[in-house]
């Protein structure tokens, strides 16, 4: 079966949590459903997240031009000494619009003209913060080991930027503009980079992509390398807000380092293929919001993307022209363990919800992380761990025979 992008999908697959949720409500007594969805999507404030109702302008726009529209709400509890602080966050999804054979600006200009109707919809409902993928503006070349594709990198202030600049103006909105960044100013060095643009079309500030993966196809270090930025948390119109791009969220102790300075709304813009880590990706962020008592927005591209030239992964299989499948499926995930369901794993989406960034304190006071974490005593781990005569803290039965010290 033939599905959206192009991709083969296979007699009888299920698309997308619509259609897992039917099947289940079909198959399973009513009770029993309801504790199958609870352990599955969590509850916030012990229901059920609520779904929102967003203008007829935005879902026009949808259909028009065919891209999944979803929202929700995340509530908090009422307080006697603080008004809720309800922010609505977007996460856009797309795939690529041409060939990775045609001329570059016409690829670039094809993306932009394609995620502009998502962008009027987010504004037309009110989004404040939005976040768009990893490397938006270009195919996700980095399998290809190929020097071309470096002429996709924009300075951070480049046409990207001020392409978004004129829409965050329009609409008072924040947006998150991941980029292949090209640093004018040191070298021409390239780097995996988030622009932070603010409500006025500001730029806030940047963030470069921490850790760079070196696994099956994505050998990104051929193009940048770690980056230099730290952690850094961007206070906006509407909250306190950072990037943990693609392979960070792998890092547990990179997501802890965002919280630890202060982050309400962690987003995780990436580019990840079926094959590699679909069953990592419901989990890793939905772990991230629990443990750091904050909200994390997960982003993937969608599509199947072909480059002209075969290439190898290094693991003894054939030359091959393409990642695999990007499987979409961007979600929310709260700090009360509570998600939203995903978009679609073929169609370009936009996902909606509203934020209450009170629950992030709630949360902190309920299970109490901050106060029960023991910082003291990993920092003097990491600290010995980074010592050339380090050695690990191994209690040997004496049964076994060996020597205490290994």
């Amino acid at each position: 079966m033939e599905g959206e992008n192009g991709e083969n999908k296979a007699e009888g697959s299920i698309e997308g949590y619509e259609s897992l949720h039917r099947l289940l409500e079909s198959n399973l007594k009513p009770e029993l459903f309801k504790e199958v969805n609870r352990i599955i999507l969590g509850l916030n404030c012990g229901f059920p997240l609520e779904r929102i109702t967003l203008p007829e302008n935005a879902t026009s726009l949808s259909s028009k031009f065919n891209f999944d529209i979803q929202a929700f709400s995340f509530k908090a509890d009422k307080e006697m000494l603080r008004e809720p602080r309800v922010v609505r966050v977007g996460l856009i999804q797309n795939s690529i619009s041409l060939p990775t054979t045609a001329h570059y600006a016409d690829q670039k200009k094809a993306i932009m003209d394609k995620i502009k109707p998502m962008i009027d919809a987010a504004g037309a409902s009110g989004v404040n913060i939005l976040c768009l993928q990893e490397a938006w503006m270009m195919p996700f070349a980095f399998c290809t080991r190929e020097k071309k594709w470096c002429e996709f990198a924009e300075p951070v202030d480049g046409e990207s930027t001020q392409f978004l600049q004129d829409l965050s103006r329009k609409y008072n909105m924040v947006i998150v503009s991941p980029i292949l960044e090209r640093d004018l100013k040191h070298g021409e060095t390239i780097w995996n980079t988030a622009v932070v643009i603010g409500n006025h079309g500001n730029i806030i500030g940047i963030h470069r992509k921490n850790h760079i993966p070196r696994v099956g196809d994505f050998n990104e270090s051929t193009y940048y390398m770690e980056g230099n930025t730290g952690h850094p948390v961007f206070e906006t119109a509407y909250g306190k807000i950072a990037i943990n791009i693609c392979y960070g969220r792998h890092h547990p102790l990179n997501w802890m380092a965002f919280g630890l300075n202060s982050a309400e709304i962690v987003f995780n813009p990436s580019a990840t293929v079926g094959e590699l880590s679909e069953p990592m990706w419901p989990i890793e962020a939905r772990n991230a919001a629990i443990a750091n008592s904050y909200y994390v927005g997960s982003i993937n591209r969608v599509g199947t993307e072909t480059f002209p030239n075969p290439f190898t992964s290094g693991d003894g299989k054939p030359a091959h022209m393409d990642f695999g499948h990007f499987y979409g499926s961007s979600h929310f995930s709260g700090p009360d363990s509570s998600c939203t369901p995903s978009l679609s794993r073929y169609r370009d989406g936009l996902l909606i919800s509203d934020l209450d960034l009170n629950l992030c304190r709630q949360i902190k006071d309920k299970w109490a992380f901050r106060m029960t974490a023991r910082y003291e005593m990993y920092a003097d781990l990491l600290k010995r761990y980074l010592e050339s005569g380090f050695e690990p803290q191994v209690i040997v039965d004496p049964a076994l025979g060996k020597p205490e010290h290994r």
